[in-house]
């Protein structure tokens, strides 16, 4: 028999007399699944689902007669776009496999998708693929969303029930943020547009600092106009922070993974966009406590330097006392060796005491008689004395001792000074003595 006339099983496995261990065996039938099934796709539901904390997906596939059991590795997961329910109806590319450990048989699933949703799922995939190609959806270039913002703007349409409940949070949370709404049909043939057109009108006004594109539940039929490609470069081009907060938590469109923030319903978008009021008095409540407890501190270390500074210092009644206390120690100490030289001091201080009394005594008499000398003289000099004997001063209108007659002028106001008294005279006549 030629090579290619063999069956896989025949390639895969040795002749009959030859004895295998169980792992053997078990990789023996892996490789034959693995080589003659090809991969393919498996509807089913799905049941028993655990989300490892590895990121990886276990569950059961099964139908009305059969089931199998299933794994989907982190790196697929992350592709799928929604978390799977259990008991939700799917369809899954698998490869069958063997978990050899065990010999249990199990498929690995590459991709899944939402069963009877398979041409629009494929479209979502190649949408997420190409604008994933662009960085559209790199974390990276997502913005984050301010926490204190003081207008909120939110696209969805007006009888949404998303409406309705993003206006009832934000008046419980945030009433004092202003709330501006750019309406649009949020499902349809024209939704997709006019969703574009309303984020194009908030882009153009510039008054607000963060968007909400939301609406509630529904099929994938009935989110597909979140899944535009044209609203998601819309989204990645906002001038403000987008979050979405589109159908319920399981349900993911391309506005979510374009968006700066995803919410799982519209309710949490709302509650996302900003710190609610209660936090922000709590936060300054806190600051506010903290601020006192940092002053009563600061105050407290404050008054202990004081008291300590406080120890260290001396009165200056006990600082008198303890230099007096030294002192007296000192004349102690001094006492007994110099009172016969203190002795003798004291005498000659008394004997130059005397000398100096003398001194002084004959010093003020010498001083009180050139005291006398000098009135004697002084009252001789004294113009006013020569007027207690009949004598006058005259002095002209400004006030100048007159000397000689010429300087008078007729009718001119003199001023007489005579030894008790004043008069005042008029100029007659003015003539020089010859």
């Amino acid at each position: 028999m030629s090579f290619s006339d063999q069956t896989p099983a025949d390639r895969c496995f040795p002749a009959e007399d030859v004895v295998l261990s169980v792992a053997q065996l078990n990789r023996q039938v892996a490789r034959l699944l693995e080589a003659g099934v090809p991969r393919l796709w498996v509807a089913g539901e799905i049941s028993n689902f655990t989300r490892a904390a590895s990121g990886h997906w276990y569950f059961s596939i099964k139908d009305e007669s059969a089931a199998v059991r299933a794994v989907m590795f982190r790196g697929r997961t992350q592709a799928v776009g929604f978390v799977p329910e259990a008991g939700g109806r799917y369809e899954f590319r698998v490869q069958v496999s063997l978990y050899e450990p065990r010999g249990d048989y199990q498929v690995q699933v590459e991709a899944m998708r939402r069963a009877g949703r398979g041409d629009l799922h494929e479209a979502f995939l190649r949408l997420k693929d190409k604008l994933s190609s662009e960085g559209l959806i790199d974390a990276g270039r997502r913005r984050p969303v301010p926490a204190m913002p003081q207008t909120i703007g939110v696209v969805t349409s007006l009888a949404a029930a998303a409406l309705r409940d993003v206006l009832s949070v934000m008046a419980r949370r945030a009433p004092h943020v202003r709330v501006i709404l750019y309406p649009a049909p949020v499902q349809g043939r024209e939704a997709a547009a006019q969703l574009c057109q309303a984020l194009d009108q908030a882009a153009s006004r510039a008054e607000i600092d963060v968007l909400l594109l939301v609406r509630g539940g529904g099929s994938l039929e009935d989110l597909w106009s979140f899944n535009d490609e044209a609203l998601a470069r819309r989204i990645a081009a906002s001038p403000v922070p987008v979050i979405s907060g589109v159908g319920h938590e399981t349900d993911f469109t391309i506005a979510d993974f374009v968006a700066d923030l995803r919410a799982p319903t519209p309710t949490a978008a709302a509650e996302l966009c900003c710190v609610s009021r209660d936090q922000l008095l709590g936060r300054v409540l806190t600051t506010a406590e903290d601020l006192a407890r940092m002053q009563r501190r600061r105050l407290e270390y404050a008054a202990m330097r004081l008291d300590r500074a406080a120890a260290q210092l001396v009165s200056p009644v006990q600082r008198l006392r303890m230099h007096r206390q030294r002192l007296d120690a000192a004349i102690r100490h001094l006492a007994a060796p110099v009172s016969g030289r203190v002795l003798q001091r004291e005498q000659a201080l008394g004997r130059a005491g005397e000398r100096l009394r003398a001194g002084m005594d004959r010093l003020l008499q010498q001083r009180g008689r050139r005291l006398a000398v000098a009135e004697g003289t002084l009252g001789a000099l004294d113009p006013r004395a020569v007027l207690t004997r009949g004598y006058a001063i005259v002095r002209g209108p400004d006030g100048r001792i007159i000397k000689n007659a010429l300087d008078l002028n007729v009718d001119a106001r003199l001023d007489i000074e005579f030894a008790q008294g004043r008069a005042q005279a008029k100029v007659v006549r003015a003539d020089t003595l010859l």
